[in-house]
């Protein structure tokens, strides 16, 4: 009664939250309307209630204590809506609602009664829509754009999610906690995606697609969770295959058959369609063919674009037509105009680096009548290296032949331009780099002269896996060489094979850093684990299910060793960790956590069987204490400093016991008698308070067989033994 009259009184609590905005493209097959729900229900009769207010008829879902009642619903949503089996349990009444059309458009409200006052929790705008983008590339690319744009200035904790749509639940690229969330990512795209740079700022959550293959021909769903809001874009891409060399191949034989031998290698560009050109990062400059039978006249007009329409060159009337050429390329293309006249339209693009890897266009016209289009598929190769996390260094390589005066200035720039290191007047200019490269980058000595521009990266974390670029200038500014390298640091993966009383998740990075440096620890579920600031421990700041659990190293923004320490690991610690120092020097890293499940075996018959659990010792007075089973079967429950036997399943009475003084001791550990097959499953302890834990272990109970010997007795064997009978003597 108790119970009920605490939600009355919330019941009177007019605390309407504002309305969520849900979109969802039209033939998607399902959406969800979020719903969570952090109150108490009412003991009797809970009721909750998913209704349209733009519905003659508003009932939309309706789940009882009982299961679901859809005798009022609308038929529009007939075989449609359906809601956790646990609702009511885990307080989580989200409404799924199978292939969404325009027509489900409209607000949806989500309500909890217990029969006689309802309290609305939440108003959802759902928003079906019907656009999408359609993005089409060559297989053989090096990469593709999915698009994807919003409104600037997103909130900090926004988190934005493309997925398949076509496959089931298939992750291809979280960003969240303003960082790409690698761990989440489904296998086939690890290494092959990439978000732009401030993405939030500036609202363009565009994704890079790394060699597209056939097999990512399908649709893409940009998600993005801005405050409580869900936002949708969709993208079909379509992958098409590569010029079959089949077909150059049958050409060929074609063109044989008109023209000499002698004359096939001259003209073959003139019949081609297509061509694929590869350079190596460094190059001076690289050759896109173009050669079509075309009249060269004055007022023939020769165009060339990349993949994104940009206008890359543009040839009219005599001249280069440079007020069209897009920014990216402007004093980086040429075309010869002594070969116009031979139907030799190529363009020739200096200093080539991986962002020009794309499909070129080249389309001749006269007088706005089209007359040619070929394209040209460039792919810019550049080297790789891959280091290990916890390496003291990597040298990142960068060698010139060309002789550099002893004034040109040397850049090492990462993909979205941040300077990792600069050299200009014959020093080091450490004010322009990037506080996350202070005091971590290094070039040789005598550089200049040598030609060896090589930079030593120190300490590298996977925050550094990013293309970098070498770049050297003429006083003028004029680019004498540019170089790329690109790098890939593994994230640090980490594994528990037993339990242990603790564990150490590694940092470590460059000595003597600020001492007003902050250092945040935080898991895959942005909750923080260890915060140190103001030279000293925030156990204030510290998420309740790491109390007590964590340490750090005395003196260690003098030391740079920023490895923490977690005590008493168990499964529920598995996943994902993260470590970002704050400050005028920034330091990231990250740490994947593998922790092996707690197996239990006994054998059906034995007296007893424990279901270990040991944590920090001293637990709040107060502290809850479940063992569960299967989820939801109470197994054992401590609370207000006993046993609530009234409170476990019936099918555990008087078979449980936990150890005296528990709290005290932080030995949670369960004891359960006479174990048979039946209690086989997956147990979970559940500790609830100022202080959280938890911890899962699954308990095979192996059952007894019986067989029968040679001599007729029978006989009790666990069923995890071959039960094949003793043979007798078969000779008769």
């Amino acid at each position: 009664m108790k119970m009920f009259v605490v939600f009355v009184i919330l019941l009177h609590v007019s605390q309407h939250a504002l309305a969520v905005v849900v979109e969802v493209n039209e033939g998607e097959r399902s959406v969800l309307l979020p719903c969570l729900y952090s109150g108490s229900t009412p003991e009797d009769n809970p009721t909750v209630t998913w209704t349209c207010s733009d519905l003659d008829r508003k009932s939309v879902h309706l789940r009882r204590a009982g299961g679901d009642d859809l005798r009022g619903q609308n038929q529009r949503y007939r075989e449609r809506t359906s809601m956790n089996r646990y609702a009511l349990i885990t307080k989580d009444f989200s409404l799924t609602l199978r292939k969404p059309t325009k027509t489900d458009s409209g607000n949806y409200t989500c309500s909890i009664s217990n029969g006689r006052q309802e309290r609305r929790l939440r108003d959802i705008q759902l928003k079906v829509k019907d656009q999408q983008v359609d993005v089409k590339v060559r297989e053989g690319s090096q990469s593709v754009i999915l698009p994807c744009k919003t409104t600037p200035d997103l909130p900090e904790d926004s988190t934005v999610e493309w997925t398949r749509s076509d496959l089931g639940l298939m992750t291809v690229h979280v960003y969240a906690n303003r960082n790409d969330e690698v761990m989440t990512q489904d296998g086939f795209y690890r290494d092959r995606t990439m978000t732009n740079e401030d993405l939030l700022r500036t609202g363009d959550l565009s994704l890079t697609l790394k060699q597209p293959t056939e097999r990512d021909s399908g649709g893409y769903i940009c998600t993005i969770y801005r405050d409580k809001d869900i936002l949708t874009q969709k993208v079909v891409l379509q992958v098409k295959k590569p010029f079959p060399s089949w077909a150059t191949a049958l050409l060929v034989l074609l063109v044989l058959l008109v023209v000499s031998g002698g004359l096939i290698y001259y003209f073959r560009h003139y019949f081609m369609s297509d061509y694929e050109v590869k350079v190596d990062s460094g190059e001076e400059s690289v050759r896109l063919p173009c050669k079509a039978i075309v009249r060269f006249l004055k007022d023939t007009r020769v165009e060339w674009k990349d993949r994104d329409d940009r206008k890359v060159h543009v040839y009219e009337n005599g001249r280069d037509q440079r007020g069209e050429q897009y920014r990216f390329y402007r004093g980086r293309t040429e075309m010869k105009r002594n070969l116009l006249k031979f139907g030799n339209f190529s363009l020739t693009l200096k200093l080539p680096t991986d962002d020009d890897s794309s499909t070129y266009t080249c389309t001749i016209s006269r007088k706005g009548k089209f007359l040619k289009k070929k394209q040209v598929e460039l792919h810019v190769r550049v080297p790789q290296k891959e280091v290990d996390t916890g390496a003291e260094s990597i040298l990142l390589p960068c060698e010139t032949t060309i002789n550099l005066p002893e004034v040109a200035k040397v850049e090492w720039k990462t993909r979205f331009n941040r300077k990792v290191h600069v050299y200009e007047n014959r020093s080091d200019q450490l004010q322009d780099q990037d506080h996350r490269y202070r005091d971590r980058t290094q070039i040789t000595e005598d550089r200049l002269r040598t030609g060896d521009l090589s930079l030593t990266l120190k300490y590298p974390t996977d925050w550094d896996t990013d293309t970098y670029t070498c770049t050297a200038y003429s006083r003028e500014g004029n680019i004498l060489m540019k170089k790329q390298v690109e790098l890939k640091v593994k994230v640090c993966q980490k594994e528990l094979e037993e339990e242990v009383e603790s564990f150490k998740l590694p940092f470590k990075t460059s000595k003597n850093l600020p001492e007003d440096a902050e250092v945040v620890w935080r898991d895959s579920n942005d909750r923080k684990v260890h915060v140190y600031k103001n030279g000293s421990d925030q156990p204030g700041e510290q998420h309740q299910l790491y109390r007590d659990r964590t340490e750090m190293n005395e003196d260690l923004l003098r030391t740079g060793n920023l490895s923490l320490t977690l005590k008493y690991p168990t499964d529920g610690d598995k996943g994902g960790y993260s470590c970002r120092v704050y400050g005028e020097i920034q330091r990231y890293k990250r740490v994947l956590l593998r922790v092996k499940d707690c197996q239990v075996e006994e054998g059906e018959g034995a007296e007893s069987v424990q279901l270990p659990f040991k944590t920090t010792a001293n637990l709040p007075g107060d502290t809850k204490v479940q063992w569960k089973v299967s989820g939801d079967k109470m197994v054992h429950v401590y609370e207000n400093g006993s046993d609530q036997p009234h409170k476990q399943h019936q099918d555990y009475k008087d078979r449980t016991e936990m150890n005296e003084d528990l709290l005290k001791s932080g030995d949670l550990s369960l004891t359960l008698k006479q174990p048979t097959e039946r209690d086989s499953g997956e147990y979970k302890c559940e500790v609830d308070g100022e202080v959280k834990r938890n911890k899962t272990v699954h308990l095979k109970v192996k059952g007894r067989v019986q067989v029968q010997d040679q001599t007729g007795d029978i006989r009790n064997r666990s069923s995890s033994i071959d039960p094949t009978p003793l043979m007798a003597d078969q000779s008769v």
